[in-house]
């Protein structure tokens, strides 16, 4: 029996291995300038993470063009570039993407965190060539940062308003002089220089703004992007379909959500997280954004086909949806409540699936 591809057995394949064969194609194809020590052009990589049918790349993100124009432009001078939005915005999602075109490398990344510290994120120590040896070159473990600025590439920080203040000021010289010291080290060594395709993207989300604020001058190393949820309807339904898709397939699953269980919901979310009173719908608590939309969608397929061997229906959207809403925010509950019995019930002539959704109201929690 052969061995299974290694693609295959990835739960969640970063972005240079699920879309490599995209990438090559880019790349030798690719006549435009490039800047130093990046894998693709500015057209390239929008093409990659947009989507582009004549160059024979699919969309992996909905966002304004403008906007992926100007996060290129900005790692093409060497400011750090900074995406902020809400929870679920697909933040980390579009970093990895930007360092995938940049650098053909998703990996380095830093997940903030209060546990976070500097050698984390710079360099650590091999403590038994350590003991045996001293500093030295050899015993030296390097951190995302490091293999970053020695390898030219770029580096993702996640969360990092998550962080403690002082590793985020340790940032400042890296993205300043473009060099990191080894006080440990001597020589060549004891200093490591920046080379061309280094740099760094940072996300936070607005909702823990203020947890470890950044300091003014780290700020300054910045350029600030937002990134908004998904306005346009159809986009979103198409874009939660899509992975959905995937990740159902990934799990073994022959069959999709179907479209109607889909459009209900998108349509449940976008009313959820905005909110309107008047129209019976208050906004929640909870994080109700596309990222989670998928992940419901892929709870659907899993219930209805390990269940029962079916596609999904209202009703499992029901069940499914009620642990991403009611988290540990009981007035939550009494929301999710209200919206079914003022806002779907006003829907119950739009078609079936919004009559089963409806009657299905029974199996909140």
């Amino acid at each position: 029996m052969s061995e299974p591809d290694q693609d295959q057995t990835l739960q969640r394949p970063p972005a240079e291995i699920l879309y490599a064969d995209e990438l090559a194609a880019l790349a030798a194809a690719d006549a435009d300038p490039r800047p130093p020590g990046w894998a693709l052009s500015l057209k390239a990589a929008k093409a990659f993470v947009l989507g582009d049918p004549e160059m024979g790349t699919t969309p992996k993100i909905v966002a304004p063009v403008a906007s992926i124009e100007r996060m290129l432009v900005t790692l093409a001078t060497g400011r750090g570039l900074m995406l902020v939005g809400e929870p679920g915005t697909a933040k980390s999602l579009l970093s990895e993407l930007l360092a995938t075109a940049v650098s053909g490398l998703s990996t380095l990344t830093i997940q903030g965190g209060a546990s976070l510290t500097e050698d984390q994120i710079k360099y650590s120590w091999n403590y038994a060539l350590l003991i045996n040896e001293g500093p030295s070159p050899r015993a030296l473990v390097p951190a995302p940062l490091h293999t970053g600025m020695s390898q030219g590439k770029l580096v993702r920080f996640e969360e990092i308003t998550r962080s403690p203040v002082e590793v985020q000021d340790s940032l400042l010289g890296m993205l300043s002089d473009r060099v990191m010291a080894v006080p440990e080290l001597s020589g060549d060594a004891a200093m490591v220089y920046a080379r061309d395709g280094f740099n760094l993207i940072a996300t936070a989300n607005t909702r823990d703004r203020g947890v470890n604020e950044m300091s003014a001058a780290l700020k300054r190393r910045f350029d600030f992007e937002t990134v908004f949820p998904i306005l346009d309807f159809a986009a979103e339904l198409e874009l939660v379909a899509r992975n959905s898709s995937r990740l159902l397939a990934d799990s073994g699953i022959p069959v999709t959500v179907p479209e109607p269980v889909l459009e209900l919901l998108v349509s449940t979310f976008r009313d959820l997280r905005h909110g309107d009173p008047a129209g019976g719908s208050d906004r929640l608590s909870a994080v109700m954004s596309t990222a989670e939309a998928v992940n419901v969608a892929h709870a659907v397929g899993v219930r209805a086909w390990y269940l029962d061997q079916r596609e999904g229906t209202a009703q499992d959207l029901v069940d499914s949806i009620s642990g991403t809403v009611v988290k540990d925010d009981p007035d939550d509950r009494a929301k999710l409540r209200r919206y079914f019995e003022q806002q779907v019930a006003k829907q119950v002539g739009r078609g079936d699936h919004w009559r089963s959704f409806y009657e299905a109201r029974h199996r909140l929690p």
